[in-house]
């Protein structure tokens, strides 16, 4: 088999890998939100997804009608030590939903599969911190995905859209130069991300958090509606600079062979 001309792709994992829809953070920081009196919608759970969890509930906070609602709720604006107090109690909540979202994407293993066959490194990032990550690791091995390297969130001094979690990753693979590195990715912070480390970036519309939608309920989308909701999270993924943009991990194939042979030609991002 022919060795890639690809050094290592880093993936994302909830919306990417896992969790076709990206659905459970936004369980967990409803339900968090929740106990401390205020309500968030879907839509506001969504609007930074990608970010550290402690960075994504500072950004929650910070929207002006969450702003308002926390203070009529609380009587005063939220600090540090509500961010605190929030990511400690959502840590847990969001250890149990991701459990129960880790099935794979279907293709992701197959993938994986195939770039290890043909000496490609694997690496991932997530806004997700080891301890959430902990009963997911291993239900995605039992599916047949085991990245060489998993960066958590709060294991650099950054996350999303910081560069710093894919160079870690890149640095523990031993893959070099980023220019022959792919990062692919359901949310723009971790396009955004792949972009300052310098790699081919891949930005996926249908799996993640940009429509937000488990397989089934995508699947059951009247087609018009579906092709439209897929085309406005495709519209911000290329806006925020993805070099190219599928559906899913399953369409990744001719992405990446496409890759392949621009990366042979000496062509850089």
């Amino acid at each position: 088999m022919t060795r890639s001309s690809i050094e290592a792709v880093v993936f994302d994992w909830a919306g990417t890998m896992i969790d076709f829809g990206c659905r459970a953070p936004v369980v967990a920081l409803r339900d968090v939100f929740a106990d401390a009196g205020v309500e968030i919608s879907e839509a506001e759970a969504r609007a930074d997804m990608g970010k550290a969890k402690k960075d994504h509930i500072r950004s929650l906070l910070a929207m002006p009608r969450v702003a308002d609602l926390w203070r009529a709720r609380h009587g005063a604006a939220s600090t540090e030590a509500d961010v605190d107090r929030l990511h400690d109690a959502v840590e847990p909540m969001m250890r149990a939903a991701a459990r129960e979202c880790a099935r794979l994407i279907p293709g992701a293993a197959e993938l994986a599969a195939d770039l290890r066959a043909r000496g490609v490194g694997i690496g991932s990032s997530t806004g997700y911190t080891r301890a959430m990550m902990a009963d997911i690791l291993p239900l995605a091995a039992e599916q047949g995905y085991a990245p060489d390297v998993v960066v958590c969130a709060g294991e650099t001094a950054a996350g999303r859209p910081s560069p710093l979690m894919m160079w870690k990753a890149l640095v523990e693979l031993g893959a070099w130069p980023a220019r022959a590195c792919v990062k692919v990715d359901d949310a723009v912070v971790g396009i955004a991300e792949g972009l300052e480390v310098g790699a081919w970036t891949v930005g996926l519309s249908a799996s993640g958090n940009g429509v937000g939608l488990d397989a089934e309920s995508l699947a059951a989308l009247p087609v018009e509606e579906r092709a439209a909701r897929v085309e406005a999270s495709a519209k911000a993924l290329r806006e925020a600079g993805a070099h190219y943009v599928v559906e899913s991990v399953a369409d990744l194939g001719p992405v990446l062979a496409d890759i392949e042979a621009r990366i042979a030609r000496g062509e850089r991002p």
